[in-house]
């Protein structure tokens, strides 16, 4: 059926006006450049009303409601005349006319894509379905997103676009319906009724298809979710054409069956054509990229010639059978030759895997062979199977297999077919051999983890309760499985809130019992054992020992640690796992456990192992993270301390570190684990261990600026050595508490905590400790201006640095004696402190401390009006800091050089280097963030 161009030639050019979706004049297919959103404001009240005058008045209250300027009708001449001039540049096939009482927009109604649309519409009314389908697909084709996109109007005039638009999806469903596409609208129709809740048409049009579908229950269940929103929220019955569906599909009314001829030119072997699905889950969330996935492989995604294969992997309850038979289902009209199932029990606990002998056998009776026909050798069952579906287009759905090798004699001739496989395991065998596309399953997003616990429960959730849905979606690990469990356990019991499930779910002790349905087989952690229950004993073993390690992810180096093998071997272990589901290999030699799985390995650990096994296997990883943060700390910052790790055993597999680069890597890395490790240590009696661990951690936490967690490992720490009774360690776990307390402003903590370390260094008679501790104490004097006292305490420190030949020591000394100079006025003085200690830092390598002294250069350099030699300093130092990661130094140079500029008159370079101090300082609470902010506030009208 021809239908008139949708564009109109005009003097060599063409145009066409847009309003559904963003506003737009396209001029040779190509947008012409309107300007503001008030010019497009105005053009679409033109088109709205095309050929129609479009009253001043109407404009004014359209474009500004209730509070016009006062010279509206100057601004909206201009915008009228600059329409004019890019409709006359276009040749002339639309105009505007003034005409009281205001303008009307001259064109032809082809031009405009809302008129297309209408006439589309009304061309469907009374046409055959295949028409009405294809007439009504081709006007919503013309809606290219959110109407009137790009304008501002206050009132439209023109409330029905959106209802126009649904209406023409309802009709356009209904023809299709018509047409017996019924399983291929029943997503769409679900994704429509949740953002049209009360459209009683469209829950008519999905329940019909869910019927049709062989879904009698969800189209009931569909029902009784809208019956009971609509009671609660409206108060109101369901309208009678939508009641009278219910009680037809209650009693399975004929009237409700699609007549279905036979297809044109079908053969089959047997009797039958198989249907073996089973029925898909009623509640299906996202996966919208995955079913696209296998859309791709359904349309010329295999290799000409050869069956396409699908393997859908990923671990226990990321919900690949619910994948599977949901793409099945929606798809199962492309396969008119029948879909075969198979349930292999690869995973389940109560049955031996099936075999394939059974499989074939099962597949043959239903492709119509009768029983005494089929072959009693496995080779001459698989041979006649091929040769049954080599000429035809069927699906085979092979649902949880065990690995490769079950699967590959199921595996039919033919490259019209297409197998899906769903396992827990990796299968790369089938990928080498058969070529194999592999689809492995993440968790949900939030966004389709709150869908699905919203669907699950029976009822749309108020709006209240969203935020809530989603804490429960994440205590859930977004893992379908616990998803479904716990709207389950909402479901049965309405006398819980989400709020008391979330609360339950909170305590990780106890979260997986809490992911059990009682009475059935359903259960986060059944699943999750079942997997490790068939794991080869070394796999097993490796696993029980990650149990142990409370961090958020594992390389071969740990498992090296904790287990006592080759670092080789520790990689073949992690692949292993991997390939089982157990873990997910984030990058390179690093694994990563979902939360759940990783509290199932915690329970493992806790019940496999003897409390000697588990503070043995704690020791062992302490121990790693000890020598290696050592190491790594001391390449990052000289080292200047005297103390060697407490390690108990030989630890011979550790990750070779030869820069500060590569050691600042291994931190970034390894951080969140060795949090976890210093809290592990504390909590099994590793005193010694732990607060030595702190000590190695506090160079990176202040080049990171890592505020947050600083306080938290050093009072662990604190409390080791307090423990153990090393005073030298409790003076040094105060030292980094009171460093803590000073970045963020908490200057009496600070000092509280210094007189402490200092106190406990004069009682053991440390000079280093003494010294340490002084320096500390001296600065933070400072800071409150007290500054005779402070004076003292850095001299004492300054000299017994220089006693102890600690040069690093010195120059940080002298460092904290040109604050103190500079804080005096002396900026002279303060010059020459900061000078000699930046030579100390960089004759000794210490890029952390030299990076500080040329931060306080560029400071004094300003005071001294040495503009120059400030930004000379500041660079240099930015240099530094960025290339060695120091995020609160490479801070405090961009504020240093933010009031450089301003004092010369820069403003915006001051606003872009100040705005990228603040970042960091609100970061790390900083105090000098409130003095940033004011800096800002006071460039806000420049």
């Amino acid at each position: 059926m021809m239908l008139p161009s949708t564009t109109v030639e005009r003097a060599g050019a063409t145009l066409e006006f847009g309003v559904l979706g963003p506003v737009q004049l396209l001029v040779d297919g190509r947008p012409a450049a309107l300007g503001g959103s008030g010019v497009r404001s105005l053009l679409a009240l033109l088109v709205l009303d095309a050929n129609q005058v479009v009253s001043f008045d109407r404009i004014v209250d359209a474009l500004w409601g209730d509070e016009p300027p006062e010279t509206a009708r100057t601004i909206v001449h201009g915008y009228v005349s600059k329409l004019r001039r890019i409709l006359a540049k276009a040749g002339g096939a639309a105009s505007i006319r003034t005409q009281p009482p205001g303008y009307v927009l001259q064109v032809q109604p082809e031009l405009v894509d809302l008129h297309r649309a209408k006439r589309l519409i009304g061309d469907a009314s009374g046409r055959p379905a295949a028409e009405r389908a294809e007439l009504l697909g081709r006007a919503l084709e013309l809606w290219r997103g959110p109407v009137l996109a790009g304008a501002q109007l206050q009132k439209t005039g023109q409330p029905d676009i959106d209802e126009l638009r649904l209406v023409a999806v309802e009709e356009r469903i209904a023809a299709d319906l018509e047409l017996g596409r019924h399983a291929e609208v029943i997503g769409e129709l679900r994704r429509l009724v949740d953002d049209h809740p009360f459209r009683e048409r469209l829950l008519s049009l999905l329940m019909l298809a869910q019927y049709r579908s062989a879904r009698r229950i969800d189209a009931l269940v569909s029902y009784r979710r809208f019956h009971r929103y609509a009671t609660e929220e409206l108060g109101i019955d369901p309208g009678p054409e939508l009641r009278q569906l219910h009680e037809q599909v209650l009693r399975d009314d004929p009237a409700l069956r699609l007549p279905t001829p036979a297809r044109a030119g079908r053969q089959a072997y047997g009797p039958v054509i198989p249907a073996q699905l089973p029925a898909a889950t009623s509640a299906f969330a996202g996966r919208d990229v995955e079913l696209a996935w296998l859309d791709g492989l359904q349309h010329g995604g295999g290799v000409e010639g050869a069956i396409t294969v699908a393997g859908v992997v990923g671990p226990a309850g990321i919900g690949k059978t619910a994948l599977a038979l949901t793409w099945a289902h929606r798809n199962a009209d492309a396969f008119p030759d029948g879909q075969l199932f198979a349930a292999l029990r690869g995973f389940d606990p109560g049955h031996e895997p099936t075999s394939p002998a059974e499989v074939l056998t099962q597949f043959l009776l239903a492709l119509g062979v009768p029983s005494e026909a089929i072959p009693l050798d496995l080779n001459e069952r698989a041979g006649l199977y091929r040769s049954l579906l080599a000429e035809r287009r069927v699906l085979v759905l092979l649902d949880d297999a065990r690995d490769s090798e079950q699967v590959r004699p199921l595996l039919p001739a033919g490259s019209g077919s297409l197998v899906v496989v769903t396992s827990r395991r990796r299968l790369d065998g089938l990928v080498a051999r058969g070529g194999a596309r592999l689809l492995a399953l993440t968790t949900l997003s939030s966004e389709a983890s709150v869908r699905l616990l919203d669907v699950s429960t029976g009822h749309q959730r108020r709006s209240a309760e969203i935020d809530s849905l989603r804490r429960l979606a994440a205590l859930c690990g977004h893992l379908p499985l616990a998803l479904r469990i716990a709207a389950a356990r909402l479901a049965a019991s309405p006398q819980w809130t989400v709020d008391d499930l979330v609360a339950e779910l909170a305590d990780e002790q106890h979260r997986l019992r809490a992911l059990d349905l009682e009475d059935a087989d359903t259960s986060v952690r059944g699943a999750f054992d079942v997997s490790y229950r068939t794991l080869h004993p070394d796999l097993a073993e490796t696993f029980r020992a990650i149990g142990v390690h409370e961090g958020t992810s594992v390389s071969p180096h740990v498992v090296a640690a904790l287990t006592g093998v080759d670092l080789v071997t520790a990689r073949r272990r992690l692949r292993e796992l991997a390939s089982a589901h157990l873990l997910t290999e984030t990058r390179a030699d690093r694994y990563t456990l979902h939360d759940l799985i990783r509290l199932h390995a915690r329970e493992v650990a806790a019940a496999e192992l003897t409390a000697e096994q588990r503070a043995r296997a704690a020791e062992k990883l302490v121990d790693y993270y000890l020598l290696v943060a050592d190491r790594a700390h001391r390449l990052v910052r000289p080292p200047r301390d005297a103390h060697v790790p407490t390690v108990s055993g030989d630890i011979v597999e550790i990750p070779m570190l030869a820069s500060a680069e590569q050691a600042l890597r291994w931190f970034d890395t390894e951080w969140p684990n060795l949090v976890a490790a210093v809290r592990l240590g504390a909590t099994s009696g590793l005193h010694r261990h732990t607060w030595q661990l702190a000590l190695c951690l506090r160079t990176y936490v202040y080049l990171r600026g890592l505020t947050s967690d600083w306080a938290a490992v050093f009072d662990l720490g604190l409390r080791g050595a307090r423990a153990a009774g090393d005073r030298d360690g409790e003076s040094r776990m105060l030292r980094g508490l009171g460093n803590a307390a000073e970045l963020v402003g908490e200057y009496d903590l600070a000092l509280e905590r210094y007189r402490e370390a200092h106190q406990i260094a004069v009682h053991l008679d440390d000079p280093a400790l003494i010294a340490l501790a002084g320096d500390n104490l001296g600065g933070i004097l400072a800071e409150q201006r007290r500054f005779d006292e402070a004076e003292t305490y850095l001299h004492t420190s300054l000299e017994l640095y220089r006693r102890n030949g600690d040069c690093q020591g010195e120059g940080i000394a002298l460092n904290n004696l040109g604050v103190l100079a500079q804080d005096r006025g002396e900026n002279e003085q303060a010059y020459d402190y900061y000078r000699r200690a930046l030579e100390l830092h960089r004759s000794g390598g210490n890029h952390e401390d030299g990076a500080r002294s040329l931060a306080n250069l560029c400071w004094v350099s300003r005071q001294l009006g040495r503009y120059s030699e400030a930004e000379g300093y500041a660079r240099d130092g930015l240099r530094l800091a960025q290339t060695y990661g120091m995020a609160y130094v490479e801070a405090m140079l961009h504020h240093q050089i933010g009031e450089l500029h301003l004092e010369q008159g820069r403003t915006q370079a001051a606003r872009l280097e100040l705005n990228l101090a603040l970042a960091v300082y609100r970061r790390m609470r900083s105090p000098y963030a409130d003095a940033v902010e004011a800096l800002l506030a006071g460039l806000a009208d420049v």
